[in-house]
């Protein structure tokens, strides 16, 4: 690589800034752009539901300080958005109508929240939640106090119903579930989450859908499937999030879920790379396309893009992490399960200070830790290695964890 190269990162993300911070690590002389659309430098989102968005943090995590980037020759251009991408003459366009050139281009453009199409979507006090912008409209409405109905009982809506819940408001949730987070972790660890909720007061209005937001002007009324109409003071709206693959799709790459990219996060079209919430990567340990919208992902894969910018071919293996933090409940998940045969729990899910694990067949596909620390590396030890384990010793509190993941076998990384 020489100094007369550019490489381009479009999104100032969590992925986008670790990446421009790795290419400088490794020695690259070249330019290194970084655009983003938001206002804010480079931030950490995981706060934004949790104490931030409680008034608890007077700022957001962000990732670099605000010498960094100039400190080290990043040319960060904030408030800017990418709308197109010519892979041909490898440029891409920003809204401004500058032309960026680029030898190396990678998309860390992350994410945006899923809307909710009915009507009366679009009346003042329906919030949704992905930038510090939206989370600061989010606290001015806590910091009045009232009554909230709370829209999806996934990641993004438990952590606001417990925080909605800990500043004191009242707090409603729907979702068409029969427990929260029943996708990710099924009926039994989606009950003990259930009962979290319930047990410090949140109504839940599971196996319900929304059929209107009513109001004037603003919204005062939630009316669900069933007829039944909740008055609130807001709404909150957290249904899922879509991966932000336009620039991608316009520019000719290969889409799916999420813009597709190999075990190394290249794309479809030469020297152009992906990685974070917007990239489904190839993953050398499960075989197949992966997309994580988690921060663990994007603190990971960033670097890893950047190397193979510079031509290290490191493959991204690791595996998917994530936590959650809802009242004084914290949790650590680990590994990926998209189907499973059965749940074997390592302690009292009644205690809130428990293991699960996540079988298929006799191998542990995943494992969460709930409210037990410094267990994520054996956990991860039986998930690589793959081979049978015994229902009756992973229950068993009296065998260490790091033992059995020895005995069965996990001396693989």
């Amino acid at each position: 690589m020489t100094a007369k190269q550019t490489f381009v990162i479009v999104g100032a993300s969590l992925a986008g800034a670790k990446a421009a911070q790795t290419l400088r690590d490794e020695g690259f002389e070249g330019r290194v752009v970084l655009v983003g659309a938001e206002a804010e430098r480079p931030y950490e989102r995981p706060s934004l539901s949790k104490d931030y968005v409680r008034g608890e943090a007077g700022a957001p995590v962000y990732v670099h300080d605000e010498a960094f980037y100039a400190d080290h020759g990043i040319d960060l251009r904030l408030g800017r958005t990418a709308v197109e991408m010519d892979a041909a003459t490898r440029e891409v366009a920003l809204d401004d109508g500058e032309r960026l050139r680029y030898d190396r281009l990678l998309l860390t453009t992350g994410a945006e929240p899923r809307r909710l199409a009915i009507p009366g979507g679009d009346l003042d006090g329906v919030h949704y939640l992905r930038t510090v912008g939206d989370s600061d409209a989010l606290r001015e409405r806590l910091d009045r106090g009232g009554s909230v109905v709370v829209v999806g009982a996934g990641w993004i809506g438990a952590e606001i119903t417990a925080s909605a819940r800990q500043r004191g408001l009242e707090v409603t949730v729907v979702a068409p579930e029969a427990v929260p987070l029943e996708r990710v972790l099924g009926s039994e660890l989606g009950g003990v989450y259930r009962d979290i909720h319930a047990e410090r007061g949140v109504r839940m209005l599971l196996g319900s859908g929304v059929e209107a937001f009513e109001g004037d002007g603003a919204v005062e009324r939630v009316r669900t499937s069933g007829g039944g109409q909740l008055e609130c003071d807001f709404v909150l709206v957290g249904i899922g999030a879509l991966p932000r693959m336009q620039l991608a799709a316009r520019g000719g790459l290969a889409t799916g879920n999420g813009v597709l990219v190999d075990e190394h996060l290249q794309t479809s079209v030469p020297d152009v790379f992906a990685a974070g919430d917007v990239a489904c990567a190839r993953h050398p340990f499960y075989g197949r396309p992966i997309r994580v919208e988690h921060w663990d992902n994007a603190l990971r894969q960033g670097p890893v893009a950047a190397r193979n910018m510079l031509g290290a071919e490191e493959p991204y293996d690791s595996l998917p992490y994530f936590y959650s933090d809802q009242y004084d409940v914290g949790m650590e998940y680990t590994g990926f399960a998209p189907s499973w045969d059965r749940v074997v729990f390592r302690g009292d899910p009644a205690s809130r200070e428990f293991i699960a694990f996540w079988l298929a067949g006799d191998r542990v596909v995943a494992g969460m830790n709930v409210n037990v620390w410094d267990v994520v590396d054996p956990i991860q030890r039986l998930i690589r290695d793959r081979s049978s384990v015994d229902d009756q010793r992973l229950a068993d509190l009296d065998m260490p964890l790091e033992q059995l993941a020895q005995l069965d076998g996990g001396a693989a990384a």
